[in-house]
């Protein structure tokens, strides 16, 4: 059951309603919702790839910057070059399709076809930061190139909430600065 205040929160993030929200998948250390998992079809039946996503504002201006310092360029070229980084990224796409999978079972949705990509470039490049860092949230420990972009952020939430519809100025304890950073 997703909370109308989360709700609300992920509508201020993102300037519109969510589309086939069906979780959220990771809060941010100020306690918003900060990666939302989506069904795999929109209510109308288009396949909406995209499991986990990333709806921080703050978050994803941290990530672009990452990915204009030509981040991406750089973690594909190691795919090449590294085996066991690319037997981990290969590990992480069959991670997502799997959940995906998954969620379009609870949904009584048909899956997505075989062949549609998981999400970020995986497995073969680098594509796209916000979805990898998406993954490696909502699944600590599942996307190699998710959790480097993590470590690589600065602590974007620290100059307070990205939407202001809730959070802590709703009631929502966000805890203290090291356990959210562990949570991370």
């Amino acid at each position: 059951m997703i909370e109308e205040r989360d709700v609300a929160a992920v509508a201020a993030q993102l300037g519109r309603a969510p589309r086939g929200l069906r979780a959220i998948a990771h809060r941010c250390p100020c306690g918003l919702p900060d990666v939302v998992e989506t069904a795999p079809r929109l209510p109308d039946g288009t396949p909406f790839p995209t499991l986990f996503y990333l709806t921080c504002p703050k978050a994803a201006s941290a990530i672009g910057t990452l990915e204009a310092s030509g981040l991406m360029r750089e973690m594909t070229a190691r795919l090449d070059a590294d085996p066991e980084l690319a037997a981990a990224y290969e590990a992480a796409h069959r991670d997502y399709l799997d959940r995906r999978d998954a969620a379009a079972k609870g949904e009584g949705v048909e899956p997505l076809p075989e062949g549609m990509q998981s999400a970020g470039g995986m497995p073969s490049r680098v594509k796209c930061l916000h979805a990898l860092v998406a993954h490696e949230l909502a699944v600590p420990g599942a996307n190699p190139f998710g959790r480097e972009a993590l470590d690589r952020m600065p602590d974007w939430w620290r100059a307070g909430s990205c939407a202001t519809t809730c959070g802590t100025e709703a009631g929502q304890s966000p805890g203290s600065d090291d356990e959210n950073r562990q949570a991370l």
